[in-house]
């Protein structure tokens, strides 16, 4: 979205730090985020199957990809939990 201002030095109104936040949110729950899961997925899917991975390190990657596609449903649960106790 652009904004168009008349002058250089008028305040744009937007919080760069919460918009940055946002790009980095957005990247990592993004296509990057997906494709780097399906990569690594697949590299320790090849490892346990030639054996040169145990199944305990290959478990501990799945379950990474998972925290951190649900990172915003547990956040949000840990949130709401907090509000209800204070």
């Amino acid at each position: 979205m652009t904004e168009f201002r008349r002058s250089l030095f008028e305040p744009s109104g937007r919080n760069a730090l919460g918009d940055s936040a946002g790009w980095i949110a957005d990247t990592m729950l993004g296509s990057v985020a997906t494709g780097l899961c399906v990569l690594a997925v697949a590299f320790v899917g090849v490892m346990m199957l030639t054996g040169r991975l145990d199944w305990r390190q290959g478990m501990r990657v799945i379950l990474g990809c998972f925290i951190i596609f649900g990172a915003p449903v547990i956040a949000a649960g840990l949130m709401g939990f907090m509000t209800q106790r204070g």
